[in-house]
């Protein structure tokens, strides 16, 4: 399989892992275990520092730790996190083929993930930058930083 394939079958695994935690929480299951699954497959906090801006913050902008990564995707340590993945989604889809550069093991991608709401048909889209690095296998996230896309009239 290409590098272009792997990266593809990546976010394929990130945003399937994404609506996983949410329909475990609602299943009112082990949600904060699938959630240490989901980091230890998809982030490098394990191999390297990692440097991740999720989507909605506002008063630590950054998680530079395995925890805080956790406390944004289902709620902890951090006040203004109410859990991203335990909305929860009910379907997540790229909204066009993202942009990549390939660089030996790293790539970087860029695109935008609709998330669909669970209880109704509205979508938020989200732009976001990857930069993945192969570890064995498979990639795992090294920057994360993502954005909501929003109507701006200037």
């Amino acid at each position: 399989m290409d590098k272009q394939a792997k990266v593809l079958e990546f976010l394929k695994s990130w945003t399937k892992g994404v609506i996983s935690i949410g329909n475990t929480f609602k299943r009112e299951g082990n949600f904060q275990e699938e959630a240490e699954f989901f980091l230890n497959t998809h982030y490098a906090y394990s191999e390297r520092e990692v440097l991740f801006k999720p989507t909605f913050t506002k008063d630590v902008i950054f998680r530079h730790s395995f925890n805080q990564a956790a406390s944004y995707f289902v709620g902890g340590s951090i006040s203004e996190d109410r859990g991203f993945a335990i909305r929860p989604w009910k379907k997540i889809t790229l909204h066009e083929q993202p942009n990549l550069i390939i660089e030996g093991d790293v790539v970087i991608v860029m695109g935008a993930l609709d998330f669909y709401h669970f209880e109704s048909e509205e979508s938020s889209m989200v732009a976001f930058t990857f930069v993945l690095k192969e570890f064995g296998d498979g990639f795992k996230i090294i920057v994360h930083h993502s954005s909501p896309v929003m109507d701006v009239n200037f």
